[in-house]
């Protein structure tokens, strides 16, 4: 618990920045046991905050330290362990230096998203990182304020600024935010002969979904095309100088990359600031491969080129403090991840994430008996994590299972973590010579180099794979994946309640399930996908008094039709050749499809385009069973015999990709319950 506070005192205020001797920059472009879940241990062992300080100074997870800082509106403290707690709050340092930064705060839907959707439980510190810090903070308020007002938004009492640069502030927050050093100045280093120095300027480089080329470490020559709108021969081979406007960006690319420029620089117009370049609808299709980026107009450089005298340019990136931190609602430091681009919705999805995990930890304090199956335990190579448990003596005391999975990196930082998303799938084997060895119990996607992760999922419909007291569970990727740290709790409870059409009094009765019955799996999802899979005959047990559809789908690869990971695949279980019972990964391709699972736990601001929707599962987020009452679908009657048949489809036909096809992943049961 902690307090946040602000104490206005205007002459206090001035006192203070006349103090540091702040001065202003030049201005800038506008731009457990059951019943007593509480006291077990294992509840939070694998993501508690860490109360011992890092040698090497504040890492993610320490508990963060008290602090005051001067703001524009009064002191504004942080204070852990104090009453009152308001939620996370997350610190921005601002430079002037950065393109990235610049653009961040002078877009109009950058600022609009953090108005409108920073989450209400989240505060803001907003600091600068120069000498002009008071001009820095005045302008920062000045740009919310403008659209709170106009948005007509209350979102400025949780928007604290600080004049005090950050060199200044006499605290712990400058050695995280030079210590976590993750983000760079990305720079243009142009020279020319007779000149004495190189004039080197801040640069943005086009959106990295859209241009995914980068620079090369070489020097390229500048040749100037007007307003790039039409192809040049001029510029072949050279890195094309052209103004902002009269159209696209994607036109301005497009016609230099016609022309075989090597390169393009789109100089923003005096007065303007540097743009996200982006491409719009159907031309973000279109393949372009040369690289593109956004400065200001250099006059120098603008006048050498007029003149024809020859100019060279160079791309560098300098290393910079980090620009955000976290402080999470458990007063631990956080690190915020990757922005893909100049926009304060990534601000936002790291706060969404924040609440989750809070109202998780609040969940983990339900009554359970809670098995520790891993704590911490490496995943890697073929093997995977094994680990044999027991399982409580009275397993039908409970009706609910719920996994409790986290996974965390080798080191403390999102540098450590694993590159690219790869499946975790946990399997359970508890009677080797039973029918139900080795079948899946969960699955997962992990996060793109990012630490931070964990879930709860039920798979109670499961619970009659557990039929011996002692079971064996494996959680595995790929082989060749980079390690894990993964965690993982079994939780027991009793919650589940179903009222029957025939009870006599109508009082909810439990019912449980006792056997289950195994379906489809996946496959290749080429031409012959459907054709492997073969109609199944069903008879319901006797004593079945309800049954369940119950299936864990997901779809991955890309082929021609960028299937089955951003392609929309219909998957569809038809009982008696009537019932029709379907699946539709409709946000597959989307491009914020799995920003909208922030609140479920997906784990945001990834490296890689972990914002887009896929086929049934997300970057760093737990796969939901599927799950469908079938009863009335069937025919109860022991004697009877069902039939079941499953296919799956991309745009309402037989899928048939013409080149690497992609394929699904599936476990897929009938669940009987009595």
């Amino acid at each position: 618990m902690r307090s946040l506070r602000s104490k206005p005192s205007l002459l206090w205020l001035l006192a203070v920045v006349l103090t540091a001797r702040v001065r202003e920059g030049a201005a800038k472009p506008k731009l457990i046991e059951y019943g007593s879940a509480c006291d077990s241990r294992d509840n939070e062992l694998s993501l508690r905050p860490s109360t011992t300080p890092s040698p090497d100074g504040p890492q993610p997870g320490d508990l963060a330290a008290a602090f005051s800082v001067p703001t524009l509106d009064g002191e504004f403290s942080y204070q852990p362990g104090g009453g009152g707690a308001r939620g996370p709050l997350i610190v921005h340092a601002f430079s002037n230096k950065s393109a990235f930064l610049e653009c961040m705060w002078s877009s109009e839907s950058s600022l609009i998203s953090l108005v409108e959707e920073l989450p209400n439980s989240t505060q803001v510190l907003f600091l600068s990182l120069d000498d002009s810090a008071v001009s820095d903070a005045l302008w920062m308020r000045e740009q919310l304020q403008r659209v709170a007002v106009l948005r007509n938004k209350e979102v400025l009492s949780r928007l604290h600024f600080s004049p005090v640069p950050v060199f200044a502030l006499g605290n712990w927050i400058p050695n995280v935010l030079y210590y976590w050093r993750g983000n760079v100045f990305s720079q243009v280093v142009f020279k020319s002969e007779g000149w004495k120095m190189p004039i080197i300027i801040k640069r943005l480089n086009a959106r990295y979904d859209w241009l995914a080329k980068r620079p090369e470490p070489t020097s390229y020559q500048l040749v100037g095309a007007g307003d790039g709108c039409e192809p040049s021969p001029s510029v072949a081979g050279a890195l094309a100088w052209v103004s902002e406007g009269n159209c696209s960006f994607f036109t301005k690319v497009q016609s230099m990359a016609q022309s075989n420029a090597s390169g393009v620089l789109v100089y923003a117009l005096p007065g303007h600031p540097i743009q996200d370049m982006n491409c719009v609808g159907d031309d973000c299709n279109v393949t372009l491969s040369i690289l593109a980026a956004m400065v200001h107009l250099e006059p120098s450089v603008a006048q050498a080129l007029e003149r024809g005298q020859p100019v060279f340019a160079a791309f560098q990136i300098t290393p910079a403090p980090n620009f955000f931190i976290g402080i999470d609602h458990q007063g631990a430091l956080a690190e915020m991840g990757w922005f893909i681009y100049p926009s304060f919705s990534f601000v936002n999805w790291q706060a969404q994430w924040f609440d989750f995990y809070a109202d998780l930890q609040t969940k983990l304090q339900s009554p359970a008996k809670v098995v520790s199956v891993f704590d911490k335990v490496q995943m890697h190579g073929e093997k995977g994590a094994v680990a044999t448990v027991d399982l409580p003596i009275a397993l039908s005391d409970f009706d609910t299972l719920q996994l409790d999975a986290s996974l965390s990196c080798p080191g403390r930082r999102d540098s450590s973590c694993a590159h690219w998303d790869h499946t975790v799938q946990l399997f359970v084997c508890c009677d080797p010579l039973g029918p139900y060895c080795n079948t899946e119990l969960g699955r997962w996607i992990t996060a793109f180099r990012r630490g931070t992760g964990r879930w709860l999922t039920d798979v109670s419909p499961l619970m009659p794979l557990l039929d011996s007291s002692r079971c064996t569970l494996t959680m595995k990727t790929p082989p060749w994946a980079m390690p894990w740290m993964v965690s993982l709790n079994l939780r027991f409870s009793l919650s589940n309640r179903t009222v029957t059409c025939d009870s006599a009094d109508s009082e909810a009765e439990t019912l449980r399930p006792f056997t289950v019955m195994p379906l489809y799996d996946g496959g290749t999802f080429d031409k012959k996908y459907n054709k492997r899979h073969q109609p199944t005959k069903v008879s319901v047990p006797p004593s079945a008094r309800k049954v369940e559809l119950y299936a864990v789908i997901t779809a991955h690869g890309y082929d021609n039709n960028h299937c089955g990971e951003f392609c929309v695949t219909s998957h569809h279980f038809l009982i008696n050749g009537v019932f029709n019972n379907t699946l539709t990964f409709d946000s597959a391709g989307t491009p914020l499809g799995c920003t909208l699972r922030v609140k479920e736990g997906a784990v945001p601001n990834e490296h890689g385009t972990w914002l887009y929707g896929r086929g049934g599962w997300c970057d760093g987020l737990q796969v939901d069973p599927w799950r469908t009452d079938v009863t009335e679908q069937l025919d109860m009657s022991q004697f009877e015999s069902n039939t079941v048949v499953y296919v799956g489809l991309f745009q309402g036909k037989d899928p048939n990709p013409s080149k690497e096809p992609g394929y699904i992943i599936m476990s897929s049961f009938l669940v009987f319950y009595k």
